[in-house]
């Protein structure tokens, strides 16, 4: 009964901390789609090689802020989650604008655009009814901040399943941390190849018809 009684609280403390985990992860994705970065990069006549050199360069930042972020041992590991993920995310939505810039379409970037490029290889189905391709296009429906803070929602409860998942790796951080840094290297090539995919073709923008 003793054992059972000091359970309980156990589980309703990890709980707790879940739920919190996933509140700051939604919110610093909803914080990061929200600012669209600036960038140095101009259009050029071949984009892609340049725009697949910034992702292999984008990767390798990431993998080492990931990897770096992740070798404090034990429960300090846990600490460093949300600044490992946000310091990725950041690198990986400069990314995004700077492919856009090299394909002469950072001016007219906007949170649905980002916020696809960034997430669409972990959630496409959440993505489906705001940017949809036709052919040689793409159509992006202008999305309300609800459906915005909705998504974000919903990707940090991705975000936190897949933290859980991973999470005995922080308690060998050496191995840890090249698996984490491993993932993020893999994780921002993939939305290189979605942001490339998508400023390589023409981009028409919905604005009569908002996503809610």
């Amino acid at each position: 009964m003793a054992k059972s009684a000091h359970t309980t609280p156990d589980l309703t403390t990890a709980a707790n901390a879940t739920v919190g985990l996933r509140q700051k992860v939604g919110d610093a994705i909803l914080g990061l789609v929200l600012q669209v970065p600036a960038s140095r990069e101009k259009e050029i006549n071949r984009p892609q090689a340049r725009a697949r050199a910034l992702g292999r360069a984008a990767a390798r930042q990431a993998s080492v802020v990931a990897g770096s972020l992740a070798l404090p041992p034990g429960f300090l590991g846990w600490l460093t989650i949300l600044p490992e993920l946000v310091g990725v995310w950041k690198l990986q939505a400069q990314l995004v604008s700077d492919i856009a810039a090299v394909y002469g379409k950072q001016a007219t970037l906007g949170r649905e655009q980002m916020i696809y490029c960034l997430f669409k290889h972990v959630s496409a189905q959440l993505f489906r009814d705001v940017v949809v391709r036709v052919g040689e296009r793409y159509v992006v429906q202008t999305a309300s901040l609800g459906f915005i803070q909705s998504a974000a929602r919903l990707l940090g409860v991705k975000a936190t399943q897949r933290i859980i998942g991973k999470s005995a790796g922080r308690f060998v951080p050496l191995l840890g941390a090249i698996g984490v840094s491993a993932y993020a290297y893999f994780d921002t090539q993939q939305v290189a190849k979605t942001a490339i995919d998508f400023f390589s073709k023409e981009i028409v923008i919905d604005a009569e018809t908002p996503s809610r």
